[in-house]
């Protein structure tokens, strides 16, 4: 079973039809019995930075996620829900977060021609071997975002963008993943990736 958080961040009907297109089950719930008896964790997520931090203190799913954590269950960080992952964020003048890993969220810089936010498609540069990327090649995916994160630990990034600066777009840490970008609406690259997750 794989358990959704969740925390009114959005974006979590269209997590839960990828999986079912791969014919895994699923559960939508903040309720910690269920977060915490699942196989594996997702974390989705759209929105401001501060507000979903708010949203899961509110509800008391911090703890959970950090206890899933502790655990070592699989556990999947989302656009959002990768930001959360880290120490904090510059958005909302500052927030912090569930700093299960190291590195921080910072506003994507102005640049001549490009719009923010960063919506769209864009090549990713794999490097170190990242479980969800097997057998995949110059992978291609969608992003939509305003903030980016920069990783302490470089070894935990498994795929780079660039976006008038370069972007951390997925990273691992023992069995939490997390990627910018929003892997159920990429395509078969964003299905294989769930797919190699829900197989952990």
């Amino acid at each position: 079973m794989i358990a959704i958080i969740d925390y009114d961040a959005g974006n979590l009907k269209s997590v839960e039809k990828a999986f079912g297109a791969l014919g895994q089950e699923c559960v939508i719930t903040g309720d910690y019995r269920e977060i915490l008896a699942a196989d594996r964790v997702v974390l989705p997520g759209v929105g401001a930075f501060g507000t979903a931090m708010d949203q899961l203190k509110r509800r008391g799913l911090d703890p959970v996620i950090r206890e899933v954590a502790a655990k070592k269950t699989p556990f999947l960080g989302i656009c959002l829900g990768l930001q959360l992952l880290f120490a904090g964020s510059e958005e909302n003048g500052g927030t912090e977060g569930l700093h299960l890993l190291d590195g921080e969220i910072l506003k994507i810089p102005e640049c001549e021609g490009l719009k923010i936010p960063h919506i769209g498609w864009n090549s990713l540069t794999l490097s170190g071997g990242g479980r969800l990327f097997a057998g995949e090649e110059n992978p291609y995916v969608y992003f939509v975002h305003s903030y980016y994160l920069k990783a302490a630990d470089e070894s935990i990034v498994k795929a780079k963008t660039e976006y008038g600066v370069t972007i951390h777009a997925s990273v691992e840490k023992d069995q939490i993943f997390a990627c910018q970008f929003h892997p159920e609406k990429s395509g078969k690259t964003g299905l294989g990736m769930l797919k190699r997750f829900a197989e952990l």
